[in-house]
C-alpha cells in the first residue's frame, strides 16, 4: 500500500458558504473522509487555508520547502490547491524542486467538496492515483487528466473541463481501463542527481499583454519603478510593432540597461517564432528572449526564478533555450 501525503493550502475544494462568499474552512481530513475508502496510506499536514487568489510567492516558497521536508517520507505527494493560481503554483515548483524523487500533484476543483455534485471527489481520487503511480515530477491532475505543471494553463472559469495541457499532450488521462499514459518521449525525462530545494526568486517583474497603441513608455515606467524583467504576450509569432509607437526601439533600450524582455505569443498553442517576420526579427535584433512554446504562466515563473539565481541578461537569454522540467520544446 503506497503511503500518500495530502498537503492541504485551501482553494475553492475546501470551502464552505458565508456571508462575504465562499471561503477556505475544510481541513485536509475533512476532505479524505468525504473521499470514502483508498487504496492508500493517507496522511495530512494543513499547511495553508487560503483562496488562491492570495497564494503569493511566499506561499510558493513554503509549499515548496514542505514538499522538500516530507519528499523522503512518502510515495507520492498530493497539493490540493485553489484553482485560480495552480498553474503559476505547479510552473514555479517545477523550478524551485530539481530533480524531486517523488511524484507531487496539485489538483482542486471548481465546485466546494461539500456540494453534492461537486467535482472534488473525482479530482482529489485521480491526484492520489497520480502520486501513486506517476514517475517523480511537477503534476496538476484535473478532470480524468494528469498534466505535466509546466504546461498546465487555466481556460475555463466554471466548465469542470477547466485545466489543459498546452503544446504537449498529458501525461496520463483516465478510462475504462483505469490511468493511461502517454508514451511520448517528451515524458521520457531523466533526472540528473538529487534533489534540490532554491526557492530564491526575484518576484518584480512584469507580464504585458501588447494590444494596438500600448505605449511602450509605459515599460520604462515599470522599470524605474523597480521591475528587474518583463514578458510581453506579443501577437502571433511574436510579432511587435516598430512604427510611431516602437515597442522594438524600447525593448532594445531595456535590454541595454539590462532588463531581460521575453517575448511570448498571445496564442495559448503554438509557439513564437521571432526569425519569421520583420516585427519579430527587429525584436530578436534588439536581444528580446523568445519563449518559444512556453505558456505564460510558465515564462513568468522562469523569469522570476532566473533573476532570483543573479543572472544577467545574457544568462537569462541561455537559460530560455534550456529546457529545464519540459517547459519548453527546443527546435
Amino acid at each position: 500500500m503506497k503511503k500518500l501525503l495530502l498537503l492541504s493550502t485551501g482553494g475553492t475544494i475546501a470551502s464552505v458558504a458565508s456571508n462575504a462568499g465562499l471561503v477556505p474552512k475544510e481541513t485536509g481530513e475533512e476532505l479524505i473522509k468525504m473521499l470514502g475508502k483508498l487504496p492508500y496510506d493517507i496522511h495530512v499536514e494543513d499547511i495553508l487555508q487560503l483562496d488562491s487568489s492570495n497564494i503569493q510567492p511566499e506561499e510558493w516558497k513554503f509549499i515548496a520547502q514542505n514538499i522538500y521536508k516530507y519528499r523522503n517520507d512518502y510515495d507520492g505527494i498530493v497539493v490540493s490547491h485553489g484553482t485560480d493560481t495552480m498553474a503559476y503554483t505547479a510552473s514555479m515548483l517545477s523550478f524551485m524542486l530539481k530533480n524531486i524523487n517523488i511524484p507531487v500533484v496539485l489538483t482542486g476543483s471548481q465546485v466546494p467538496i461539500n456540494v453534492v455534485l461537486s467535482d472534488a471527489h473525482d479530482n482529489l481520487r485521480l491526484a492520489f492515483a497520480a502520486a501513486a503511480t506517476c514517475p517523480p515530477d511537477i503534476y496538476l491532475a484535473f478532470h480524468n487528466k494528469v498534466m505535466l505543471g509546466c504546461r498546465s494553463v487555466k481556460v475555463r472559469t466554471t466548465n469542470f473541463d477547466a485545466f489543459e495541457s498546452v503544446n504537449v499532450p498529458p501525461v496520463a488521462t483516465v478510462s475504462s481501463d483505469g490511468l493511461v499514459f502517454n508514451t511520448d518521449d517528451h515524458f521520457q525525462k531523466k533526472h540528473d542527481g538529487e534533489p534540490v530545494l532554491n526557492t530564491k526568486i526575484n518576484s518584480h517583474v512584469s507580464l504585458v499583454k501588447l494590444f494596438p497603441g500600448f505605449d511602450p513608455n509605459l515599460l520604462f515606467a515599470m522599470v524605474d519603478s523597480g521591475c528587474r524583467g518583463i514578458v510581453i504576450e506579443a501577437y502571433g509569432l511574436g510579432g511587435m510593432n516598430f512604427i510611431r509607437r516602437n515597442m522594438v526601439a524600447a525593448i532594445g533600450k531595456l535590454i541595454r540597461r539590462g532588463i531581460p524582455v521575453v517575448a511570448s505569443s498571445q496564442c495559448l498553442y503554438e509557439r513564437s517564432d521571432l526569425t519569421k517576420y520583420e516585427v519579430g526579427r527587429e525584436a530578436l535584433l534588439e536581444g528580446a528572449i523568445s519563449a518559444c512554446d512556453m505558456t505564460s504562466e510558465s515564462a513568468i515563473t522562469k523569469l522570476m526564478w532566473a533573476l532570483g539565481q543573479g543572472m544577467d541578461v545574457h544568462e537569462i537569454d541561455d537559460f530560455f533555450n534550456t529546457n529545464v522540467a519540459g517547459e519548453v520544446t527546443l527546435k
